[in-house]
């Protein structure tokens, strides 16, 4: 009797866990995102100027390329996250609520006035660029609350009547794009088409590249030009997205588009007065790079960071991305890079610009917040191809931006400044007289001017930080990124969520602006997340970060 008794005790209990897990499968099954297409189909959009044949991806097995993350061994307790990360874990729940709260469906939350801001086109940047740190973070439903949200976005025309190619590209078709590698979810590459799509028209110009704008008005007419004047990574940073949607689709023509790009910077190359790089804007419809200025920062960043990218996202099938990043890294290592005079002697490195004036090359070392994120491409570059020196130069880089954060009372990086530099990258003594005569009594010693003194939560110097660590294993690392997130959290919070500074030299409590871009939720806090996780979560041999933080895989 007991034994019967057992038995059906059993049978009932085997049961019911089926029927909670068929419950479970379906609950999971109704709540997956819908894709809902958008009132137009840009694919029936006039085209003025045919592309004629297009080139398909590289054909081929992927190479078996060189590892990009240190082997475990070298990690410190690797299968075990930091007790650090539930910090970051509970600052990004906060932020987002605050999004969620006062800003659903917006570009932005604006903290301060607590209110969503639409500055890029009102497609919901912020939402569609959480959707892959979501998932990451493990906060899967808020994942598939946000995914419904963005797999019904209209993209049929934006609130201004225009969009930034660039912006809408690096951010909501990047999410879209990573947030599918991640979760498999269909409808988010369909509306990653959708939206591939809208953004191919602005590749209708006469010479088939794009300007900075993609104006309704001007497309539907056939009005469409690329810009005189232009950044150059304007054009230049949309080839690692638009090859990933390739890839996933199996239609070419993105890549095909983008490529024509690579190809420009190709011919053009010996028209650079600065061999091996080119100037920070370009007449793209003319096809004439006429610049002076030279940089690694604003303008020119993400046009030298996806080289080594692209080659790692083709799977190595295309060599020029090799070249390319060779020829750019080496004449930006010769003429760019710089150690500051400091009284301690830190090995550090940092980026400036360069003027080609007549035949002279003036370099001025002011360094960008933005220009952090060339660790991290020096250390990619270094790994993916062979050159330890690269390696090296992308830590001291990176280790320069960590030691910027505590330089000042909030703990945090200005957006522009100077240092003194040394003469040469291997050093140089402490020089009082010069300091007196050239440095800026009011800041620390070895410090010149500050141009630009705010912080807006950017992600490029946590993102080195955290790069080099999963290519070292260096432990020194994550101590750091605790140091540099110290500062953030001291500085930048508010009554709701986080705020950007608006100097960084003051003491106390630093007056507040009302912004939280979208990049603290999409790359800032998921780069502190991460370097705090095993290093087996985003592996940076299957993974490829674009430019705001978004994990696209690789071809392995």
């Amino acid at each position: 009797m007991l034994r019967r008794r057992r038995s059906r005790l059993v049978n009932l209990t085997f049961a019911a866990l089926v029927l909670l897990a068929v419950f479970l499968f379906l609950r999971s099954r109704s709540s997956r995102p819908r894709y809902v297409p958008s009132g137009f189909d840009w694919t029936q959009a006039p085209v003025f100027h045919p592309p004629g044949p297009i080139k398909p991806l590289p054909d081929g097995e992927p190479r078996p390329l060189p590892s990009v993350q240190a082997p475990l061994s070298a990690f410190t307790n690797p299968s075990e996250p930091d007790p650090r990360r539930d910090a970051v874990l509970q600052t990004f729940k906060r932020s987002y609520e605050a999004y969620k709260t006062y800003a659903w469906g917006h570009d932005e939350l604006a903290p301060v006035t607590r209110q969503g801001r639409d500055p890029s086109g009102g497609y919901g940047a912020t939402l569609m660029e959480t959707l892959d740190t979501l998932w990451i973070m493990g906060l899967k439903s808020e994942f598939y609350e946000a995914a419904a949200f963005a797999a019904a976005v209209d993209f049929t025309k934006p609130n201004a009547g225009a969009v930034g190619l660039f912006e809408t590209t690096v951010r909501n078709l990047a999410g879209l794009l990573s947030a599918y590698d991640l979760s498999a979810e269909e409808a988010l590459l369909h509306k990653a088409t959708d939206l591939g799509n809208m953004l191919y028209i602005a590749f209708d110009t006469p010479n088939r590249l794009p300007g900075f704008w993609l104006n309704w008005q001007e497309a539907w007419k056939g009005d469409q030009k690329a810009g005189t004047n232009e950044a150059s990574s304007l054009s230049t940073s949309l080839c690692l997205e638009f090859t990933r949607l390739s890839q996933l689709t199996g239609d070419p023509k993105y890549y095909d588009a983008t490529d024509r790009i690579t190809r420009f910077l190709e011919r053009m190359k010996p028209q650079s007065k600065l061999q091996g790089m080119w100037p920070t804007t370009i007449d793209y419809q003319n096809e004439y790079v006429w610049g002076d200025t030279f940089s690694l920062g604003a303008g020119a960043d993400s046009l030298y960071e996806y080289l080594p990218k692209m080659f790692a996202l083709l799977g190595g099938l295309d060599p020029t991305y090799e070249t390319l990043y060779r020829g750019a890294a080496d004449t930006a290592s010769k003429f760019l890079l710089f150690r500051p005079m400091l009284p301690d002697g830190q090995d550090i490195l940092f980026a400036g610009d360069a003027r080609v004036v007549s035949d002279a090359i003036e370099v001025h070392p002011e360094f960008q917040h933005l220009t952090c994120f060339a660790g991290g491409m020096f250390g990619l570059g270094g790994k993916l191809f062979g050159i330890s020196e690269h390696l090296d130069i992308g830590e001291r880089l990176a280790r320069g931006c960590a030691w910027a954060y505590t330089q000042f009372p909030t703990g945090l990086m200005p957006e522009r400044f100077t240092l003194l530099p040394c003469g040469s990258r291997s050093g140089c003594a402490w020089d009082e007289n010069r300091w007196l005569q050239e440095g800026n009594k009011k800041l620390n010693k070895g410090w010149g001017y500050i141009r630009d003194s705010r912080y807006n939560l950017r992600p490029e110097a946590i993102e080195s930080v955290f790069l080099l660590y999963r290519m070292t294993g260096k432990e020194e690392y994550r101590d750091l990124a605790w140091e540099m997130w110290q500062g953030i959290m001291k500085s930048t919070r508010s009554d709701i969520a986080h705020c950007g500074i608006r100097d960084v030299t003051e003491s106390g409590k630093p007056a507040k602006s009302d912004d939280m871009e979208s990049f603290w939720l999409a790359a800032t806090l998921k780069y502190f997340y991460l370097i705090f996780s095993p290093p087996d979560l985003i592996h940076l041999d299957e993974f490829v970060f674009n430019t705001r933080g978004h994990p696209f895989r690789r071809p392995v």
